[in-house]
């Protein structure tokens, strides 16, 4: 598609010093996907679409896009910043990540069909206050197609069961029911509970979710399931995911000093 001056809805997903005055402003859009817009004089003092182009910002853009090359803005309009988001440095953390992970799973310039509403509806629940990791769980697992894993997790993939207790395997891609348990040793073992969630991520529409409660000891169950699953099938090393794992180790340290000094 050649460039074209159009209207479109975009999330700014980070931004880039370009030259003395210029930023390169990397956008998910409904359009064409990611793409990499370049904006001249954005660092220049007065710019006028400073608000417009700050990370974590949504709203309604007039430019030109370009399936092969930079884009340009013209303009914007009804532009909001996802404020929680911007200033939780969990929240934060989760959205990096969730960013990250579409902007590595599709091209830049290309159309991603229903999954900006998905991610949109993702952004807007972790601003309202819904659980980040859980929504990025959400994300993390129906991104697993996209990224060429397509675990089958609502059947037995030997047998076509679902009415027996399921267990992941990665050497089978998907989930065995209990009768073929012993073709692989190697079984992540997973209890029901969190069997069940990840059969509801893999298909959940997140524009009609309004509340979730998952206890502790799930969500790091299912979090350990897409860990192993990203390090071993999709082999994505994003720096955004580092951060997280860092800062739940920190977390688990203050809890474990706040013990103690109960304890004392």
């Amino acid at each position: 598609m050649a460039r074209v001056t159009t209207q479109f809805t975009g999330i700014i997903m980070y931004r880039q010093d370009y030259r003395e005055r210029d930023l390169l402003v990397k956008m998910l859009t409904d359009k064409i996907g990611p793409a990499m817009f370049f904006v001249k004089n954005a660092k220049k003092r007065g710019f006028r679409m400073t608000a417009d182009i700050l990370p974590f910002t949504h709203g309604t853009y007039i430019g030109s896009l370009d399936e092969n090359g930079l884009s340009f803005i013209n303009t914007a309009s009804d532009t909001s910043q996802y404020k929680k988001i911007a200033s939780d440095i969990s929240k934060n953390a989760y959205v990096t990540y969730i960013l990250a992970l579409v902007d590595s799973a599709f091209n830049d310039g290309r159309s991603i069909g229903g999954w900006f509403k998905q991610v949109a509806a993702a952004l807007d629940l972790i601003e309202k206050g819904l659980d980040e990791q859980i929504i990025t769980n959400v994300i993390e697992t129906q991104l697993l197609v996209a990224f060429g894993v397509a675990p089958v997790w609502d059947r037995c993939v030997v047998c076509g069961r679902n009415d027996l207790a399921l267990d992941f395997s990665e050497q089978y891609g998907g989930m065995l029911c209990q009768n073929h348990w012993s073709l692989d040793e190697h079984r992540l073992y997973l209890d029901r509970k969190t069997a069940y969630y990840l059969q509801q991520f893999a298909t959940i529409n997140l524009q009609k979710l309004n509340s979730i409660r998952i206890n502790p000891a799930t969500k790091r169950r299912l979090q350990q399931v897409l860990d192993t699953l990203y390090d071993n099938e999709v082999g994505l090393n994003l720096k955004a995911k580092r951060f997280i794992k860092q800062m739940n180790k920190w977390e688990q340290n203050i809890e474990k000093l706040s013990m103690n000094d109960w304890l004392v």
